[in-house]
């Protein structure tokens, strides 16, 4: 049993299953950074207390799996969304939905995905793939970081599914729900939405840890680490931002850079200019992200270890911090039409 599914390569996962499975269902219009923005994909959170893989959890876009419920609820796309508590049940009810000829995203682990090169293999749990179809006890997968489809046996896909530790999969499934025609003016109005749900993310919500707060905060915690930690551990923490900003999906610049397409892509729905001045500053913040990426870079493989190189690497969040900051603010005083 197979779907007639079109796998498009996008530059992170979220963003691109839920845009091959809108397209799928007849959204012609969806693009990678359309699905990206409506979604109110874009965030910063850092969270001293939680650790992954020994470091500190930081993110820089919204929760696993709310690009796809955020953009399926603003265009009016009724979505199904499950988690089970056996392999049995979830290889099920995934047979149920090929044979009813219905493609469906599921959240996996990276850690155990045989396709991926060893380097990028870690045990990181909210990577999305497609699967649209099952030949010879195999199923076929669309993994759109991928350049091509790929298939895996039933047990790889069981063990990526159901992969322990922080945010466990489960057997998450989901897809939308039925085909809907969607209209240039439903468009216009998702992408707003999209725009002031981002303009809440980065500058309204409570404490130092989240939006643009959040990376000032982290930048102060940097030029502490140092003295705090010691030379060799602020350098793994270090190395923890920079894993999850350059290997986890498109990390800290790209989802800045796919902002600011969104932006872009945005102006020829609702043709005000001020959105593609926001636009390239936040491909300005894109760049700057991977600039501190190369200078936390040289702190963790010791080639630039004194105070000076945590404090700069600080100031260099300080900068992103009120760029992006002046960024949200414009976007929170368009006059919508």
């Amino acid at each position: 049993m197979k779907v007639d599914f079109k796998h498009i390569q996008s530059a992170h996962c979220e963003n691109g299953v839920t845009t091959n499975l809108l397209r799928h269902n007849g959204l012609s219009q969806m693009t990678e950074p359309l699905a990206f923005g409506i979604g109110s994909g874009i965030f910063y959170i850092y969270i001293p207390l939680l650790k992954i893989n020994g470091g500190p959890a930081i993110a820089y876009r919204t929760m696993p799996g709310k690009i796809f419920k955020r953009t399926c609820n603003s265009l009016g796309i009724d979505i199904v969304r499950k988690t089970f508590s056996s392999k049995e049940k979830a290889s099920q009810f995934l047979d149920d939905c090929l044979k009813a000829n219905q493609p469906a995203g599921c959240q996996v682990g990276v850690y155990y995905l045989p396709y991926f090169p060893k380097e990028y293999r870690f045990h990181f749990n909210a990577h999305n793939l497609v699967v649209f179809g099952k030949e010879d006890g195999k199923y076929l997968v669309s993994d759109p970081v991928m350049e091509t489809a790929t298939e895996l046996t039933e047990y790889e896909l069981d063990r990526v599914r159901f992969a322990k530790g922080p945010l466990a999969p489960n057997g998450q499934i989901y897809y939308p729900k039925e085909k809907k025609t969607v209209s240039t003016e439903q468009l216009k109005l998702a992408i707003q939405k999209g725009i002031k749900g981002s303009v809440r993310d980065m500058l309204h919500i409570p404490g130092n840890i989240a939006g643009v707060k959040g990376i000032k905060y982290t930048g102060q915690k940097i030029k502490k680490w140092r003295d705090k930690l010691g030379v060799h551990k602020a350098g793994l923490y270090l190395a923890q931002l920079v894993r999850m900003q350059e290997e986890i999906g498109t990390g800290g610049g790209g989802f800045r850079f796919i902002y600011g397409a969104f932006l872009q892509q945005a102006h020829q729905y609702i043709p005000n200019d001020q959105l593609l001045e926001i636009s390239q500053e936040m491909t300005k913040s894109g760049d700057l992200w991977r600039n501190a990426a190369i200078q936390a870079a040289g702190i963790f493989r010791g080639r630039a270890t004194e105070q000076a190189d945590f404090n700069n690497m600080g100031d260099r969040l300080f900068e992103i911090s009120e760029l992006e900051k002046a960024a949200f603010k414009e976007l929170s005083k368009i006059k919508w039409q």
